[in-house]
């Protein structure tokens, strides 16, 4: 007979039971956008669950939604390629790592290199 497995509270995928009537989690967005200098964002490089394909995904980015798409647009713009913004990480088509990096940096932002 298998031994079964203790749960803990990370493996009820995030709920939270109350009996309070007045109970309010908050909001999961941000209400403001850290500045570049007190932001720490990570380039990885990724070809996993994309059909082969390359991409570079910035992760880490602290703030508004709305703050994010206008970053990923002016590195799209930069590179001279498309990307998409999912799941508040930044992803450019390519391998464009190192022209990413060097871009976060020239707008202040704190980045650092993840993965080969």
């Amino acid at each position: 007979m298998a031994k079964k497995k203790k749960l803990g509270l990370e493996d009820l995928g995030g709920f939270v039971f109350s009996t309070n009537d007045d109970f309010d989690l908050g909001s999961d967005e941000n209400t403001e956008t850290l500045s570049p200098k007190d932001q720490y964002l990570e380039a990885h490089f990724s070809n996993k669950g994309r059909g082969g394909k390359t991409v570079t995904v910035v992760k880490g980015f602290e703030g508004l939604e709305d703050d994010l798409k206008i970053l990923a647009k002016l590195l799209k713009k930069k590179c001279g390629v498309g990307g998409a913004v999912k799941d508040y990480e930044i992803i450019i088509q390519g391998n464009y790592r190192d022209k990413v990096m060097e871009i976060l940096k020239k707008e202040g932002y704190n980045v650092k290199r993840i993965g080969g």
